[in-house]
C-alpha cells in the first residue's frame, strides 16, 4: 500500500511539474523518443478540383511511439510544389514531420487540391484559396476527433500550421486572411462564393479552424496588412537570394512571372509594429528553400522552430539558434483595410518616409481613354501595372503637377496607377477602362 501511495505521490508530483514547464522533461525542446509511429493516407475530406473532379483528400499522420500523453499538440504541415506538384512526402515536410514527432509533437503532413489552367494571376488565386480550404478542412478534422473519438490524443490548444513555399503562403493565408472582403482585389465576391467562401466545403463542417502560430518557410502573404494586432504568433525563415517567393517584395515567379506577394522580410516588419509575437531567421545567399536539399540548413531551420515553438508551448527553454533579422530594409507600402481605415505601420527605423501621403487626382475614373494626373507634389514617374504585376506603362514626366496621359493601347479592365514625385514620394490609385 505504501508503495502505491509513493507512486501516487510521484504521479502528481509530474504532472504538477509538467504543468509548470511542458518542457522539464525535455519534451518539445529535445528529441526524448527514440522512434515514431506512422499512419499514411488518412482520409480527412475531398472536394472538387480546377477541372471539377473530386479529389480525394489525405494526410499522413506522425505520432511519438509508446506516448503516453493524453493529449499532444499538433502540427500540420503543408508541402511546397507552386501549387500544382509536390505531396505530402516531400523530402522537406516528411523530415520536419519525422524529427518533430520525436520531440512529442503529433503532426500531419497533408496533400490538398493541385492545379490551375490557364497559368495566370487569376487562376493562381483560385489555387491558393481551394489549399486554403483544405487546410481548413484539415483543422477541422483533428477538432472533430477531439470531441468524438479522440483517437488521435491531440491538445486542441496548441495547433500550430506551417509549410514551405506554397504550404507556407497556404498556412499564412489560413491564419491572417479572415474577411472575405480583403480579396475583393483579385476576385469578385460571387467567385469566392462559388467556391465556397474562405472557409470552403472539404470536409468536417462546424468544427474550429482556429489556429495558435505559423510556421512559415519561405512563404509570403498578398498583402502584409492582412496580418493584424492581436493574431496568431508567427515564426519564418527565408533566404536572401530567393528568386521564386522574394525575401521582401516581388513577383512571384514559379517559372511563369505571377503576382507580387508580401514575403517574409515584409511581414515580420509588420508583425513587429503591430506587436505580434514573431521570429524571423534569414539565410544569407541562400535560394528558395534552402532547407530541402541542404542539411545543415534543415538542421538550422528545426532548431529556429524548436526555439519558436517551445516558446509558444511556454517551455523555460535556452534558444538553439538566435534570431538573425536584419539583412535588407523591407519597402512597406501605405495599405487600406476593409473599411477604408489606412494603415502604414512599419518596425524600428524602417519607417514609410519614401511612402508619405500626398494628394493625387485622377480623371476622368473610369475612363474610355485618356486620364489627367494631378498631384500635390512634382511628378517625376508614372507607372501603370495589373495585379498580377505586369508593366503596361512607365512614363518618366516633364516637371509638372499636372499631366495627361493616353491609354488607348491599353485593354479594359482595372489597373493601379503608381505615381512617384521628385523627393521619391509614392502613391496608387486603382482606375479603370471601359469603353
Amino acid at each position: 500500500m505504501k508503495n502505491a501511495y509513493l507512486l501516487l505521490f510521484f504521479g502528481l508530483l509530474t504532472n504538477f511539474v509538467f504543468a509548470q514547464d511542458p518542457c522539464s522533461n525535455g519534451r518539445y525542446a529535445d528529441a526524448v523518443f527514440s522512434q515514431f509511429n506512422l499512419t499514411s493516407n488518412l482520409t480527412y475530406g475531398q472536394n472538387s478540383n480546377w477541372a471539377n473532379s473530386t479529389t480525394v483528400l489525405k494526410l499522413d499522420f506522425y505520432e511519438p511511439a509508446n506516448d503516453t500523453l493524453a493529449a499532444r499538440p499538433l502540427i500540420i504541415w503543408v508541402h511546397g510544389g507552386s501549387f500544382i506538384g509536390g505531396s505530402k512526402t516531400d523530402p522537406d515536410v516528411k523530415a520536419l514531420s519525422e524529427r518533430f514527432a520525436l520531440k512529442g509533437y503529433a503532426c500531419a503532413s497533408i496533400d490538398y487540391r493541385l492545379g490551375f489552367f490557364p497559368i495566370d494571376s487569376a487562376n493562381a488565386i483560385k489555387a491558393v484559396v481551394r489549399a486554403v480550404q483544405d487546410l481548413k478542412a484539415a483543422i477541422r478534422f483533428f477538432y472533430k476527433d477531439a470531441q468524438t473519438s479522440n483517437l488521435y490524443q491531440i491538445d486542441t490548444n496548441h495547433i500550430f500550421i506551417g509549410g514551405s513555399s506554397a504550404g507556407a503562403i497556404t498556412a499564412l493565408h489560413v491564419a491572417y486572411l479572415d474577411d472575405a472582403c480583403e480579396l475583393s482585389d483579385y476576385m469578385n465576391a460571387s467567385t469566392l462564393a462559388n467556391m465556397g467562401g474562405l472557409e470552403g466545403n472539404s470536409g468536417n463542417p462546424g468544427y474550429s479552424t482556429t489556429v495558435h502560430a505559423v510556421i512559415n518557410g519561405c512563404g509570403a502573404l498578398a498583402r502584409y496588412n492582412w496580418l493584424e494586432a492581436g493574431d496568431v504568433p508567427l515564426c519564418s525563415v527565408h533566404g536572401t537570394s530567393d528568386g521564386t517567393v522574394k525575401y521582401n517584395r516581388g513577383i512571384v515567379n514559379p517559372g511563369t512571372p505571377l503576382m507580387y506577394l508580401d514575403g517574409s522580410r515584409m511581414i515580420h516588419e509588420r508583425a513587429c509594429a503591430i506587436g505580434v509575437t514573431n521570429q524571423f531567421y534569414t539565410f544569407n545567399n541562400a535560394p528558395h528553400v534552402p532547407y530541402l536539399s541542404n542539411a545543415a540548413y534543415m538542421d538550422s531551420t528545426e532548431r529556429f522552430v524548436r526555439d519558436f515553438l517551445v516558446g509558444v508551448m511556454g517551455c523555460n527553454q535556452s534558444a538553439l539558434l538566435p534570431a538573425n533579422e536584419m539583412q535588407e530594409q523591407a519597402v512597406l507600402y501605405p495599405t487600406t483595410y476593409c473599411d477604408g481605415t489606412p494603415s502604414n505601420e512599419a518596425c524600428g527605423t524602417n519607417n514609410l518616409t519614401n511612402w508619405e501621403e500626398i494628394e493625387v487626382k485622377v480623371y476622368p475614373n473610369p475612363t474610355q481613354g485618356d486620364i489627367r494626373v494631378q498631384a500635390s507634389e512634382t511628378l517625376s514617374n508614372i507607372n501603370i501595372y495589373g495585379f498580377d504585376g505586369k508593366i503596361f506603362l512607365q512614363l518618366k514626366t516633364n516637371p509638372s503637377l499636372d499631366q495627361e496621359i493616353s491609354l488607348d493601347t491599353l485593354p479594359n479592365g482595372i489597373y493601379i496607377l503608381e505615381v512617384e514625385t521628385e523627393n521619391q514620394q509614392i502613391s496608387r490609385t486603382k482606375i479603370q477602362i471601359l469603353r
